[in-house]
This record gives C-alpha cells, structure tokens and sequence, in this order.
C-alpha cells in the first residue's frame, strides 16, 4: 500500500501492466478460467480475439489493484467528478431516496467497485443524506490482511460485515435498507453453496439470493449495476429496478419464487451489461455449475 501510493502514477500502473501481461503468459490457473468464462460472454471470439481479450482483462484485473492501493490518498471529490458525467441509469435510485426507501445494488466483480462506492458516499453527502452505505466482505487471511481492507473501505465511507457473521451481518443490512439506506452486494457468485439456479449466457449457474431476498423482506429498490473502466476513468451503467415480492406479506411459498425470479433476472441484466465491456469481468473464478463439477482446472 505504501509503496504503490509513493510512486509516480506512470510508473505504478506502468509495473502493474507488466505484471498483468506476465501472468497473462504464464497461462496460469486464474487466467485460464478466465478465458473459460470470457468464452461463454463472446463466443463468437476468435482463438486471436480471445487472447487478446485475456490480455485485456488481465490488465483491467491489475489496474483494480493499482488504484486500490492508490485510491485513499487521491481527492474523493475529483473521484466524484470523474464518475458523475458516466452514471446512468440513477433515476429510480433518486426517487427512491427521495421517498425514503432503501435500495440495494446488486454488482458483479468488476471494473473498480470502490470508485463506485466512493460516488455513493460522495452524492449521498451531497443530498444531505448519511454518507454511508452498507456491504458484505469475506473473511480474508491472514486476520491483518483483512483488518486492513476494512479499514480501508470504512475510510472511503463504506460500513463492512464479514460474510462468516452469519446474522450479525444480516441484522446490519436489514437495519440499514430499513432506515432508508443503501446496501451494495457483489452478487456473481454463489461462494456459500445457498445461492439460486439461473440460466445465465445460456448454461445453469448459482447465484448468491441475497440482494433479493433482502429486497424482498425490506421492500427496498433492487437495481443491478456493472462498474467497468473507460481509457482514463471510470462507467457505472445502473440497469432498470427488479421488481421483486414484498417478502414481508407474502406467504413462504410464494415469496421463494420471487426471490427466484428477481435473481434470474438479475443474472440475465449481468449478462447484458457484463457483453459491453466484457474485459472488465473478473472472473478469475467458477461462476457456471458444470466448471464448479469439474474443478477449478481449465485444459
């Protein structure tokens, strides 16, 4: 964190590049899953177009991290600026404000999702709104580690809950979309094992039923979003609302279905918006059930 905050930005991006296009070469594990996933978004790629869209993902991976490391010590408002003109969609979002309902944001992994946080907080503040919002992280090891990445994020305005909280982490969400707040959940991969089947680009997928369910218990707005990079800032496509049920009416039943439904829906808009800047998905990861039944290995 340190060092990359200490170099000039040329020179940092510069030596997360070569890094990038030296894994890309490597050809190791994440990078053939990611070209396995970047497949299913483009498959009409050829074996040329697809390397080269490797390549291209890789580098968006590491320039993710350049910037995280860099993002505490850069002016939050000049962040604002940048992102402000490139955010679409935030209609619904206003309105939702503005009448005291909560809204989640369902995002995948990718582009720079804290820049998009830091907008949050940023436009939050400026309506005269707590300048906060709430998310779920993994427990990363070691402990240090990930205390470090929660005091970076509570830094930059976010409220973070670790996943393993079970529900601790859940009262907090709800407690937030109750109050008319904003809860963010990256939401393209099921990691606990309890998520939703979808159909997603076509094959059967499980995704994480969440930013749904909360939704639906809450009555909070659920919009998808994709964060992704332009050549020199950053682009936040926010997709139409989701209508999901009134979890807290209807009956058990009934309810399941909705959260089914939002979630494939949302799976479809991630499919839609991930095929405009398709480099930006780090998906370095199983995402499809039949990769998740044969490993993690791609040959």
């Amino acid at each position: 964190w340190r060092l990359v905050r200490g170099l000039p930005p040329g020179a940092a991006f510069g030596a997360f590049r070569i890094g990038a296009d030296l894994a890309t070469r490597q050809d190791g594990a994440g990078v053939r899953r990611l070209r396995a996933n970047l497949a299913r978004v483009v498959p009409s790629a050829s074996a040329t177009q697809l390397d080269l869209l490797v390549r291209d993902g890789m580098r968006s991976y590491a320039r993710y991290w350049c910037e995280t490391f860099r993002l505490p010590t850069m002016d939050l408002a000049e962040v604002h600026a940048r992102v402000d003109p490139f955010l679409t969609g935030r209609g619904p979002f206003l309105e939702a404000l503005q009448a005291g309902r909560g809204v989640v944001f369902a995002v995948p992994h990718s582009g720079n999702w804290d820049v998009a946080g830091v907008w949050l907080v940023e436009t939050l503040r400026r309506l005269g709104r707590p300048p906060a919002f709430t998310t779920v992280a993994q427990r990363l090891r070691p402990e240090s580690l990930y205390r470090r990445f929660v005091a970076y994020r509570e830094s930059l305005g976010f409220e973070v809950v670790a996943a393993e909280d079970g529900s601790a982490a859940h009262r907090a969400l709800i407690r937030r979309l109750r109050a008319g707040g904003i809860v963010c959940l990256v939401a393209d991969r099921d990691i606990t094992g309890t998520g939703v089947e979808v159909q997603f680009l076509g094959e059967p997928a499980r995704f994480p039923a969440g930013p749904a369910r909360l939704a639906a218990l809450t009555g909070a707005l659920l919009m998808p979003a994709y964060p992704h990079f332009t050549p020199d800032g950053w682009q936040v496509p926010i997709a139409e609302p989701v209508p999901v049920g009134d979890g807290s009416r209807l009956r058990t039943g009934e309810s399941r279905t909705a959260v089914a439904e939002a979630t494939q829906a949302i799976a479809d808009e991630f499919g839609r918006l991930i095929a405009r800047a398709p480099a930006d998905w780090h998906a370095l990861q199983p995402i499809w059930t039949a990769d998740h039944a044969r490993g993690d290995v791609v040959r």
